[in-house]
């Protein structure tokens, strides 16, 4: 019988990152899902990766550095899918 060092529940968002996160450090992972990936909450986001503009109000400019940081690396890591949009 094989074993996972993790099993993830669902395959939204946060559990496709999970389960994508532990892949990159070496877990061996099992995500389940009953239906399609995305296909429930998430897909019902606004799909938008904001910079942290919005930690602005309360002063965390620790957090507003690091969501831009990671805005970044997805942008490169999925340009085919996290693309920058102008603000209107």
């Amino acid at each position: 019988m094989e074993t996972k060092d993790l099993i993830v529940i669902g395959g939204g968002i946060n559990g496709a990152g999970i389960a994508a996160d532990a892949a990159g450090r070496g877990l061996s992972v099992l995500m389940l899902e009953a239906r399609d990936l995305a296909c429930a909450t998430s897909s019902a986001s606004s799909k938008l990766i904001h910079g942290g503009l919005r930690y602005l109000e309360h002063y965390e400019f620790r957090l507003v550095s690091e969501a831009l940081a990671e805005r970044e690396v997805l942008l490169k890591m999925a340009p085919h899918i996290a693309f920058p949009m102008r603000f209107r």
